[in-house]
């Protein structure tokens, strides 16, 4: 009856259901500038005489900060204060942390597209230099985004997630559960 089934040695069972460690990166200022340069190629939509903090600071400070779980341009404005000496290592920062409405402000002209090419061609960098880890793709479904009255269907969201770094490296809406 047992004819097939292993007795595991302690050191085999002692790890058992614990997360692996995510994978170190060697060179973390080397990724820290790989992001500045990702996102300077995006236009600047301001004024030139309106512009008190560079767009690219504005930008990494924003996408570190969703990364960290901000969730709201107040947020966003409160993780740039309490992380500024770290973020003024390789940001210039001319005029301090932007304020929440800076934030709003400049992500209501920023060319979504645009801002989605830069994200996904770092994480592309990032993925290169952690080693070219498998990415699983994974769909979902958000329970009770439909709206019956106004005939709207369901909202389908697919995501790329980095198992090792424990990090959503994309998420996208689709139309359908056709991914």
């Amino acid at each position: 009856m047992s004819q097939g089934f292993e007795t595991k040695s302690a050191d085999a069972t002692k790890n058992f259901g614990r997360h692996r460690q995510p994978t170190q990166v060697a060179d973390i200022d080397s990724i820290q500038q790989s992001l500045v340069e990702h996102f300077s190629d995006i236009k600047d939509p301001r004024v030139e005489r309106t512009k008190k903090h560079q767009l690219t600071d504005i930008l990494v400070i924003a996408i570190l900060a969703v990364i960290a779980g901000a969730q709201g341009w107040e947020d966003i404005e409160n993780y740039g204060i309490s992380k500024q000496q770290w973020l003024e290592e390789f940001l210039a920062l001319p005029n301090g942390i932007p304020s929440d409405d800076t934030f709003r402000r400049v992500f209501e002209f920023i060319n979504p597209e645009a801002l989605n090419r830069c994200f996904l061609s770092w994480v592309e960098t990032l993925v290169t230099k952690m080693g070219g880890e498998i990415i699983p793709i994974d769909g979902k479904t958000i329970r009770g985004s439909y709206d019956r009255n106004q005939g709207k269907s369901a909202l389908h969201v697919i995501s790329a997630w980095s198992s090792e770094q424990h990090l959503v490296l994309a998420q996208m809406k689709v139309e359908d559960k056709s991914f």
